[in-house]
């Protein structure tokens, strides 16, 4: 039996969210203190083109419980692909205990959020694919919320397809191997999640670990999750 302790990095790329930051960040604390004493957690936020004061709250709120770092590329899987750098540099321990944590700036993650994750790690599970949530459909036509819930599917055992960088958590070593994120502007969850697929390694696509998302209709990943919400507008209930 292995005992040596765990390590997760908390991975979160941001630009300009300054609104939804301070939300995603207060629930991440909130779900590392359940791990206090069983887990070390290290929170690194990768402001990415921001021209608002996202990297001010970000310094703020993360300031002795992880860094912050600035990018200027514009895309969402090279600031990922950055923060999983950075927080692997500060990380000396081995990398089969170490478990990349990712989610997105305008998230509220639940307080168990890591440790469920931390709970298959430990029965080897190598990578996890959650759900998502919508906070508001404020916005939105009136039968959106109930096309969403249709379409979204969860499988009667609780396993579902989907992939979301939102809610992605994946055991460093088994990333490395994968070649990580790759530096992409839209869908770097799906590729990474596809690679690791073609690897073999033992994959949990479970709903019970769910994350809340912003219901905006303007996202900023070009062809993600908020313009698939958007989409249900132009089809009638």
């Amino acid at each position: 039996m292995n005992r040596l302790p765990w390590h997760i990095c908390v991975l979160i790329p941001a630009r300009n969210e300054e609104e939804l930051l301070p939300r995603c960040l207060h629930s991440v604390l909130a779900a590392r203190c359940l791990l206090s004493g069983i887990a070390s957690v290290d929170i690194v936020v990768a402001v990415d083109s921001s021209t608002d004061r996202t990297w001010n709250i970000a310094q703020q709120m993360v300031q002795g419980d992880g860094m912050v770092v600035r990018t200027q590329a514009g895309a969402v899987g090279s600031a990922r692909a950055l923060a999983a750098e950075v927080a692997l540099q500060r990380y000396r321990g081995p990398r089969k205990r170490c478990w990349l944590a990712n989610t997105d700036a305008d998230c509220s993650v639940p307080a168990t959020w890591l440790s469920e994750q931390l709970a298959l790690a430990a029965e080897n599970v190598e990578a996890v694919a959650g759900t998502v949530d919508v906070d508001t459909f404020e916005g939105h036509a009136a039968f959106v919320q109930q096309r969403f819930r249709e379409t979204y599917l969860i499988r009667p055992d609780g396993s579902h397809p989907h992939v979301h960088g939102a809610n992605l958590g994946v055991r460093a070593d088994v990333y490395l191997r994968a070649g990580g994120w790759n530096k992409l502007p839209t869908a770097e969850d799906h590729d990474l999640w596809n690679r690791l697929s073609a690897m073999g390694i033992r994959q949990a696509s479970v709903s019970q670990i769910r994350v809340i998302t912003s219901g905006r209709r303007i996202g900023r990943a070009p062809h993600g999750f908020a313009d698939a919400l958007a989409a249900h507008n132009g089809v009638s209930a």
